[in-house]
Formats: C-alpha cells, structure tokens, sequence
C-alpha cells in the first residue's frame, strides 16, 4: 500500500527529473507551493484527491488501482524465476 509519504517522495523525484522547480509544479496544479513543500517533506498530515490527482496530472503520471495482494514481478523477481528452471 502506498502512504502519502512515499507518494510525496515519488512526486519530488518526478518533479525533479522533469527540471521543475516547487513553485512551477505548484502553479501548474493549482495548490500552493507551501502544500507542495510539505507533501514532499512528509509533513502533509491529509491532502484531498483532488489535489493529488492534479499533482500527478502536472506530472504527466496518473492513479491506478489494483486489487490488494496483487503486483507485477518486478525484473529481479522475473530473472530469479528464470534462474530456478
């Protein structure tokens, strides 16, 4: 499961690597950079859904869900089986 933790230190990184600085992103999904700020320093306590998902729009991601329980191997996982045979 996800927390709001790590959701904001995957947004930072992303913002980042697209070369934006808190205040662009901040603009560009309509909250305020101090929001932005403490939603990727982890001292965002609740954040709505709709202001997530325009962060993630302005990052060009989207939310998608799947049943609990469930994930796609990862590449190691896919090595290692291929390994074992």
């Amino acid at each position: 499961m996800i927390t709001l933790n790590s959701l904001g230190e995957q947004i930072s990184a992303r913002r980042k690597e697209l070369g934006m600085s808190q205040i662009e992103l901040a603009r560009k999904a309509s909250i305020s950079r101090a929001t932005l700020d403490a939603l990727e320093n982890g001292r965002s306590g609740e954040m709505g859904f709709s202001k997530i998902t325009r962060l993630l729009s302005a990052l060009g991601l989207s939310l998608n869900l799947q049943e609990a329980g469930t994930h796609r191997p990862t590449l190691d996982e896919l090595m290692n089986e291929r390994g074992s045979e």
